[in-house]
C-alpha cells in the first residue's frame, strides 16, 4: 500500500517563503552594501597612496638626493636617514636608475615585491611577503629631474584597517540580518495564522458538512477579502445543494407515496370490481343449474351489477383522465345558471328531498372560466353524496355566491355530519365513512364520487373542503377563481 506523502501546512510554506525572500533581500543589500563600502576604501587608500609614491619619487636639490637627503654611493643600498622624517605609515622601496634601492619601512612586515614588472601608476592588492594573512596595496611611480636622474618609488600600504572595516560590518550586518528574519518570522508567522484563521473555519465546516450536516455554513468574512468571497460562494453553493438534496428527498418521497397510492387503488379497484363481477357470476351459475324461475329478475340484477360496473369503470376512466392532466375545454360558465340546472336535476332524482338553491350576496357574477360538463359533475356528485348519505328528512341546500377573487359554491346538508377522523380522508378514492350515514342499508357507492370532485376542482385551479354545519350537518365548499 502507497505511503501518503505529506504535505506541507499552508502557514509554513508561506513563512518559510517569505523568511527566504527577506534572507535573500538581506544578502544581496549586504553584499552591496559591503562591496561599496570596500570599494570606497580602498579608492580613498588608492588616493593616499598614489600621492606619497609621487611624494618619494620627487628628487630634491640634485640628481643624488632623496626626499629625506642623499641615497649615498652608487651601487649601495640602505635606508634614508630618519633624523629629518616622521614615522611612515607605508612601505616605500626607491629605485635609483643606477640600481641602487634603498628601504623605508615603519611598519614591520613587507609585500610581495618579488616582481616590480607588474606594478604600476594603477594600484594592485598583493599578499604578504612573509605569507601572513596581512593583504597590502601597490604602487609604483617614477619621475625623472631634469638633470635625467629618475628614482622609482614603489610604495605599499597595509589593508588591515580596511579589511576590519569590512569585516566589523559584516559582522554587524549578520546579527542584524539574524535578528530581522527572527522578528519577520514571528510577526509574518503571526499574520499569516490569523490571515488563515478563517480558512481553518471553513476546512471544520467542510468537515462536518462531509458527515453528513448540510445545514452547516461558512462563518461570513468581509467581502472585500478573498476568504469573505469564498465563504459567500461556498455558501451559495451549500444552500444550492441542500435544496436539491431536499428536493430529490421530496421526489423520493413522492414516488414512494405515489407507488403506494398507486397499489392501494389497483388493490381497491380490484376489489370494487370483483363484487359487481362475482355477482354476475353468481346469477349466472343459479341460471345455469336452473335454481331461478323468475329469468326477468334475474337478468335485472345482472343488469344493475353490470350497470354498476361499467360506472365504476367509467369513474376509474375519468380520474386516470384527470391524473393525466389532459387540458379541459374552458369557455365562461355562469355558475348560478349551473347549479339551477343541477337542482333541478337533484329534484328529480330524490323527489322526496327538500333540495333548495341560495344565492349569498358577494361582488360580481358568480362566473368562472371552465369546463360547463366538468363543473356540473363537480355539483352532481356532491348532492348526490348528500342524497345518499343523508336521512330522507335532512335538507340539502346549494349555495352560489362570491368573494373578491373566487366564486364559491357550498352543498350545505343538516345530516349526521362527518366525524373529524372520516373528514380528513373523505376525499380519498375508495374511502368510505361510517356505514350508518348509508340511508341504504350500508351499501355505499363505489367511493369515488368525491375524490372525482377533488381531481376536477383541482383541474380548475380551485380547492374544495368540508366544515360542519352550524346546527348539525356537513357543509362542502368548492373555491374556483372568478373569470376576469
Amino acid at each position: 500500500m502507497p505511503r501518503r506523502k505529506r504535505g506541507v501546512p499552508l502557514r509554513v510554506s508561506l513563512v518559510g517563503l517569505m523568511l527566504v525572500l527577506v534572507a535573500l533581500g538581506l544578502v544581496v543589500s549586504g553584499v552591496s552594501v559591503t562591496s561599496a563600502l570596500e570599494n570606497r576604501l580602498i579608492d580613498r587608500t588608492d588616493n593616499g597612496l598614489r600621492g606619497a609614491a609621487e611624494g618619494w619619487a620627487r628628487p630634491r636639490d640634485g640628481d643624488d638626493r632623496g626626499p629625506f637627503g642623499p641615497f649615498g654611493q652608487s651601487g649601495q643600498s640602505g635606508s634614508p636617514t630618519t633624523e629629518r622624517r616622521p614615522p611612515s605609515p607605508y612601505y616605500v622601496m626607491l629605485i635609483r636608475s643606477d640600481g641602487t634601492t634603498f628601504t623605508v619601512n615603519d611598519v614591520g612586515g613587507s609585500p610581495d615585491l618579488s616582481d616590480l614588472s607588474r606594478f604600476s601608476t594603477d594600484p594592485v592588492t598583493v599578499a604578504s611577503a612573509t605569507g601572513s594573512d596581512v593583504r597590502w596595496r601597490v604602487v609604483k611611480v617614477t619621475a625623472t629631474n631634469p638633470s635625467g636622474v629618475s628614482i622609482t618609488s614603489v610604495v605599499a600600504i597595509k589593508l588591515n584597517d580596511v579589511d576590519d572595516t569590512v569585516t566589523r560590518l559584516i559582522w554587524l550586518q549578520l546579527g542584524v540580518g539574524l535578528g530581522v528574519v527572527v522578528v519577520v518570522g514571528g510577526l509574518g508567522y503571526l499574520l499569516v495564522r490569523t490571515s488563515l484563521r478563517p480558512l481553518r473555519r471553513v476546512e471544520e465546516t467542510a468537515e462536518k458538512i462531509a458527515g453528513g450536516d448540510l445545514d452547516q455554513r461558512v462563518p461570513t468574512s468581509p467581502p472585500n477579502t478573498e476568504v469573505g468571497r469564498l465563504a459567500t460562494s461556498l455558501n451559495v453553493m451549500l444552500h444550492q445543494i441542500q435544496n436539491a438534496f431536499a428536493a430529490t428527498a421530496a421526489s423520493e418521497e413522492q414516488a414512494r407515496s405515489s407507488e403506494d397510492k398507486m397499489r392501494r387503488f389497483i388493490a381497491d379497484a380490484s376489489h370494487e370490481l370483483r363484487t359487481p363481477l362475482t355477482s354476475i357470476r353468481g346469477f349466472s351459475e343459479l341460471y345455469r343449474q336452473g335454481a331461478m324461475t323468475d329469468t326477468g329478475q334475474l337478468m335485472a340484477r345482472i343488469e344493475t351489477e353490470a350497470g354498476r360496473m361499467g360506472l365504476l369503470v367509467e369513474e376509474l376512466l375519468m380520474l386516470a383522465r384527470l391524473d393525466a392532466q389532459r387540458p379541459l375545454e374552458r369557455a365562461q360558465v355562469d355558475l348560478l345558471s349551473l347549479a339551477s340546472d343541477s337542482v333541478h336535476s337533484a329534484r328529480a332524482m330524490a323527489p322526496e328531498r327538500e333540495i333548495a338553491l341560495q344565492v349569498l350576496g358577494g361582488p360580481g357574477i358568480p362566473a368562472v372560466m371552465g369546463d360547463a360538463a366538468r363543473l356540473s359533475q363537480v355539483l352532481s356528485n356532491l348532492i348526490t353524496n348528500v342524497i345518499r348519505h343523508t336521512p330522507d328528512d335532512a335538507t340539502i341546500t346549494v349555495q352560489i355566491g362570491t368573494d373578491d377573487r373566487d366564486a364559491i359554491i357550498s352543498v350545505v346538508d343538516t345530516g349526521p355530519g362527518l366525524a373529524p377522523a372520516d373528514r380528513a380522508r373523505v376525499f380519498e378514492r375508495f374511502f368510505r365513512g361510517d356505514s350508518s350515514r348509508h340511508r341504504d342499508g350500508g351499501v355505499g357507492g363505489s367511493g369515488l364520487g368525491l375524490s372525482i370532485v377533488a381531481a376536477l376542482v383541482d383541474a380548475h385551479g380551485g380547492t374544495v373542503g368540508v366544515d360542519d354545519t352550524p346546527g348539525g350537518g356537513a357543509t362542502f365548499r368548492v373555491r374556483i377563481p372568478r373569470a376576469e
